[in-house]
């Protein structure tokens, strides 16, 4: 489904920021992106999604090379993959619905989003999407009105309205509560098993990774230092991501 060969990203200055990093994602696998700040994690994904072109490698999607693709032929393959922020990346001053819809926007024209002429599938499916994800009584709400776990499960409805083959998950939980990190995550991997769909969920809560997801990856200075099964993840095999500390002991606050 996904399938990273050799990819490897060094910026003009001289930074390394990934090195020779390779894995495959199959449909309906949830996996864990863990790292220390600096590891590469967002470059990863941001060289999945073509915002940054990789300086040597292969990402393939479905078996098409998206660091070959180009204009139109990069658009469309973009449709196939599904972006959701940490910082949620509402329109705020729009509707839950209005923000849901805005999903389709690469389907539909400018002037039809402009004018939010959506077709009656795409406004059904939004609805069933709000109910799915547990706003089906908020989808008239302005979007700055909503709590940061609502506006995550919008930006959630969104991405899935573009019916995406992949999910690239950016610290979904960063900003939320305990619960509400609980709920999204939960939330996320349910919807993955549903649609089939994979999904990479760059992530710092280790404890909530390993709660949830059935494979983590770990970087370090841009390689790949660990790819299992977050049971395996043991106090050396985080200390050779994350460098030494007590594992044992309680994150300070």
């Amino acid at each position: 489904m996904l399938e990273l060969k050799g990819v490897s990203k060094r910026y003009a200055g001289g930074e390394l920021a990934l090195n020779n990093v390779s894995f495959n994602v199959a449909a309906g696998e949830v996996v864990a992106l863990i790292g220390p700040s600096g590891a590469g994690k967002s470059t990863l994904i941001r060289c999945i999604n073509q915002l940054v072109q990789p300086t040597d490698g292969q990402v393939l999607l479905n078996d098409s090379r998206l660091e070959l693709l180009k204009g139109r032929q990069l658009r469309m393959a973009r449709r196939q993959i599904g972006m959701i922020f940490q910082n949620y990346a509402l329109v705020e001053r729009l509707s839950v619905m209005e923000n849901v819809l805005s999903g389709r926007l690469a389907y539909v024209g400018f002037w039809q989003s402009l004018l939010r002429r959506y077709p009656a599938a795409d406004i059904k499916y939004a609805t069933q999407l709000l109910d799915r994800v547990g706003l089906s009584e908020m989808l008239d709400k302005r979007s700055d009105a909503l709590s940061g776990g609502q506006k995550q499960r919008v930006g959630i409805a969104r991405a899935l309205m573009q019916r995406p083959a992949l999910l690239l998950v950016d610290e979904p939980t960063a900003s939320l509560d305990p619960k509400s990190s609980r709920q999204i995550m939960r939330l996320l991997c349910e919807l993955c098993r549903e649609q089939n769909l994979a999904a990479i969920i760059n992530i710092h809560d280790v404890a909530l990774a390993q709660q949830f997801v059935s494979r983590v990856i770990g970087l370090q200075q841009g390689a790949v230092v660990f790819d299992g099964k977050p049971e395996a993840l043991s106090e050396q095999v985080l200390t050779d991501i994350y460098g030494l500390e007590d594992w044992q002991e309680p994150a300070d606050d």
